[in-house]
Protein backbone atom coordinates (compact mmCIF):
# COMPACT_ATOMS: atom_id res chain seq x y z
CA UNK A 1 0.00 0.00 0.00
CA UNK A 2 1.32 3.48 -1.17
CA UNK A 3 2.19 5.72 1.90
CA UNK A 4 2.34 9.56 2.20
CA UNK A 5 5.22 11.05 1.45
CA UNK A 6 6.73 12.59 4.22
CA UNK A 7 9.26 15.38 2.05
CA UNK A 8 6.73 16.46 -0.34
CA UNK A 9 3.88 17.17 2.55
CA UNK A 10 6.25 18.97 4.48
CA UNK A 11 7.48 20.99 1.42
CA UNK A 12 3.43 21.62 0.47
CA UNK A 13 2.52 22.84 4.12
CA UNK A 14 5.19 24.77 4.62
CA UNK A 15 4.30 26.44 0.98
CA UNK A 16 0.87 26.81 2.13
CA UNK A 17 2.05 28.68 5.55
CA UNK A 18 3.99 30.88 4.19
CA UNK A 19 1.04 31.27 1.18
CA UNK A 20 -1.14 32.10 4.61
CA UNK A 21 1.28 34.03 5.84
CA UNK A 22 1.77 36.75 3.19
CA UNK A 23 -2.50 36.69 3.08
CA UNK A 24 -2.52 37.59 6.93
CA UNK A 25 0.59 40.55 6.29
CA UNK A 26 -1.76 41.76 3.26
CA UNK A 27 -4.55 42.42 5.25
CA UNK A 28 -2.30 43.97 8.54
CA UNK A 29 -0.93 46.64 5.62
CA UNK A 30 -4.52 47.28 4.54
CA UNK A 31 -5.13 48.66 7.94
CA UNK A 32 -2.00 50.39 7.42
CA UNK A 33 -2.78 51.80 4.70
CA UNK A 34 -6.07 52.81 5.42
CA UNK A 35 -4.63 54.49 8.24
CA UNK A 36 -2.38 56.31 6.10
CA UNK A 37 -5.18 57.47 3.75
CA UNK A 38 -6.97 59.00 6.42
CA UNK A 39 -4.16 61.25 7.59
CA UNK A 40 -3.56 62.66 3.82
CA UNK A 41 -6.88 62.90 3.78
CA UNK A 42 -6.97 65.58 6.87
CA UNK A 43 -3.62 67.09 5.43
CA UNK A 44 -5.71 67.81 2.54
CA UNK A 45 -8.12 69.15 4.23
CA UNK A 46 -6.19 71.50 6.40
CA UNK A 47 -6.03 75.23 5.23
CA UNK A 48 -2.54 76.30 7.15
CA UNK A 49 -0.18 76.83 4.63
CA UNK A 50 3.61 75.18 5.67
CA UNK A 51 6.45 76.64 4.38
CA UNK A 52 8.18 74.05 2.77
CA UNK A 53 12.10 73.79 2.22
CA UNK A 54 12.44 71.16 -0.79
CA UNK A 55 13.21 68.63 1.48
CA UNK A 56 11.57 65.07 1.54
CA UNK A 57 8.16 65.73 3.61
CA UNK A 58 7.92 62.44 4.84
CA UNK A 59 4.35 61.22 5.59
CA UNK A 60 3.78 64.16 7.55
CA UNK A 61 3.70 66.87 5.06
CA UNK A 62 2.00 64.99 2.10
CA UNK A 63 -0.80 66.97 0.46
CA UNK A 64 -0.44 69.86 2.81
CA UNK A 65 -0.71 73.55 1.35
CA UNK A 66 2.70 74.62 0.88
CA UNK A 67 4.86 77.72 0.01
CA UNK A 68 8.24 77.08 -1.85
CA UNK A 69 10.59 79.90 -2.28
CA UNK A 70 13.00 79.26 -5.15
CA UNK A 71 15.81 81.19 -6.61
CA UNK A 72 15.75 80.73 -10.12
CA UNK A 73 13.54 77.95 -12.17
CA UNK A 74 15.17 75.50 -14.35
CA UNK A 75 14.04 74.39 -18.02
CA UNK A 76 10.89 73.48 -18.72
CA UNK A 77 9.79 70.00 -18.83
CA UNK A 78 6.42 69.13 -19.88
CA UNK A 79 4.95 65.57 -18.65
CA UNK A 80 1.32 64.35 -19.74
CA UNK A 81 -1.28 65.52 -17.31
CA UNK A 82 -4.76 66.58 -16.60
CA UNK A 83 -6.21 70.12 -15.94
CA UNK A 84 -8.22 70.94 -13.38
CA UNK A 85 -11.44 69.76 -15.34
CA UNK A 86 -9.94 66.69 -15.83
CA UNK A 87 -8.81 67.29 -19.52
CA UNK A 88 -5.48 65.40 -20.98
CA UNK A 89 -3.07 67.54 -21.78
CA UNK A 90 0.33 68.31 -20.59
CA UNK A 91 1.72 69.35 -17.08
CA UNK A 92 4.50 72.24 -17.01
CA UNK A 93 6.78 71.15 -15.02
CA UNK A 94 10.44 73.39 -13.88
CA UNK A 95 12.92 72.55 -10.97
CA UNK A 96 12.95 75.39 -8.09
CA UNK A 97 16.61 75.25 -7.24
CA UNK A 98 16.77 76.17 -3.58
CA UNK A 99 18.68 78.66 -1.43
CA UNK A 100 20.23 75.09 0.64
CA UNK A 101 21.37 73.74 -2.64
CA UNK A 102 19.25 71.40 -4.21
CA UNK A 103 16.13 71.31 -6.70
CA UNK A 104 12.68 69.98 -6.63
CA UNK A 105 10.14 69.73 -9.27
CA UNK A 106 7.24 72.79 -9.58
CA UNK A 107 4.45 72.00 -11.49
CA UNK A 108 3.27 75.25 -12.76
CA UNK A 109 0.12 74.21 -14.12
CA UNK A 110 -1.66 72.92 -17.50
CA UNK A 111 -1.73 73.73 -21.38
CA UNK A 112 -3.08 71.25 -24.38
CA UNK A 113 0.12 71.06 -25.99
CA UNK A 114 3.28 70.37 -24.90
CA UNK A 115 4.72 73.84 -25.49
CA UNK A 116 1.90 75.27 -24.99
CA UNK A 117 -2.00 75.29 -26.46
CA UNK A 118 -0.32 76.36 -29.98
CA UNK A 119 2.37 74.06 -29.37
CA UNK A 120 5.14 77.37 -29.41
CA UNK A 121 7.95 76.34 -26.80
CA UNK A 122 8.52 78.77 -24.70
CA UNK A 123 11.62 80.54 -25.68
CA UNK A 124 12.06 77.71 -27.60
CA UNK A 125 15.38 75.91 -26.75
CA UNK A 126 15.69 75.62 -23.19
CA UNK A 127 12.29 77.54 -22.77
CA UNK A 128 10.77 78.10 -19.61
CA UNK A 129 7.10 80.06 -18.14
CA UNK A 130 8.28 81.44 -14.68
CA UNK A 131 11.61 82.66 -13.28
CA UNK A 132 11.23 81.66 -9.83
CA UNK A 133 10.57 83.30 -6.63
CA UNK A 134 7.91 81.99 -4.50
CA UNK A 135 5.18 79.52 -5.18
CA UNK A 136 2.35 78.00 -3.20
CA UNK A 137 0.50 74.94 -3.71
CA UNK A 138 0.22 71.23 -2.47
CA UNK A 139 3.09 68.86 -1.77
CA UNK A 140 2.65 66.37 -3.91
CA UNK A 141 4.57 62.06 -4.05
CA UNK A 142 8.12 62.60 -5.91
CA UNK A 143 7.92 64.98 -3.83
CA UNK A 144 6.98 67.72 -5.69
CA UNK A 145 4.59 71.27 -5.56
CA UNK A 146 1.71 71.35 -7.58
CA UNK A 147 1.38 75.38 -7.84
CA UNK A 148 -2.49 76.83 -6.85
CA UNK A 149 -2.96 79.54 -8.14
CA UNK A 150 -0.57 78.36 -11.27
CA UNK A 151 2.24 79.74 -12.48
CA UNK A 152 3.51 81.46 -16.04
CA UNK A 153 0.26 82.21 -17.30
CA UNK A 154 -0.85 78.66 -17.71
CA UNK A 155 -3.93 76.61 -16.82
CA UNK A 156 -4.70 75.30 -13.08
CA UNK A 157 -3.27 71.63 -12.85
CA UNK A 158 -5.18 68.82 -11.58
CA UNK A 159 -4.61 68.96 -7.61
CA UNK A 160 -3.04 65.75 -6.40
CA UNK A 161 -5.94 63.33 -4.28
CA UNK A 162 -5.27 60.70 -1.82
CA UNK A 163 -8.09 58.97 -2.81
CA UNK A 164 -6.14 58.31 -5.85
CA UNK A 165 -4.50 56.24 -3.98
CA UNK A 166 -4.61 52.19 -4.52
CA UNK A 167 -5.12 50.59 -1.22
CA UNK A 168 -5.53 46.56 -3.26
CA UNK A 169 -4.30 44.67 0.04
CA UNK A 170 -7.48 43.34 0.40
CA UNK A 171 -7.73 41.30 -3.11
CA UNK A 172 -3.79 40.41 -2.63
CA UNK A 173 -4.53 38.68 0.81
CA UNK A 174 -7.54 37.11 -1.21
CA UNK A 175 -5.40 36.28 -4.23
CA UNK A 176 -2.60 34.21 -1.27
CA UNK A 177 -5.37 32.57 0.65
CA UNK A 178 -6.88 31.62 -2.99
CA UNK A 179 -3.29 30.14 -3.35
CA UNK A 180 -2.93 28.39 -0.19
CA UNK A 181 -6.21 26.63 -0.86
CA UNK A 182 -5.67 25.87 -4.62
CA UNK A 183 -2.39 24.27 -3.27
CA UNK A 184 -3.80 21.71 -0.62
CA UNK A 185 -6.62 20.83 -2.91
CA UNK A 186 -4.25 20.02 -5.88
CA UNK A 187 -2.03 18.33 -3.23
CA UNK A 188 -5.08 16.21 -1.84
CA UNK A 189 -5.79 15.34 -5.12
CA UNK A 190 -2.73 14.49 -5.69
CA UNK A 191 -2.49 12.14 -2.63
CA UNK A 192 -5.81 10.68 -3.24
CA UNK A 193 -4.48 9.23 -6.27
CA UNK A 194 -1.76 7.71 -4.99
CA UNK A 195 -3.37 6.27 -2.37
CA UNK A 196 -5.48 4.66 -4.29
CA UNK A 197 -3.23 3.07 -6.95
CA UNK A 198 -3.00 -0.53 -6.59
CA UNK A 199 0.34 -1.35 -4.80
Amino acid sequence: MARIPIFSTLVVLAAVAVMIGLGVWQLERRGEKEALLARFAAASGNPAVVNWDGRDPGEDLLYRKARLTCLRSGKAKPAAGRNAQQEVGWAQVQDCVLAGGGTVPVVLGWTRGPYGDENAAPGTQGGSWWNGGEAQGVIAPGPRLVAAPPLGGLAPNAMPDPSDLANNHLSYAIQWFAFALTALVIYALLLRKRLRAPA
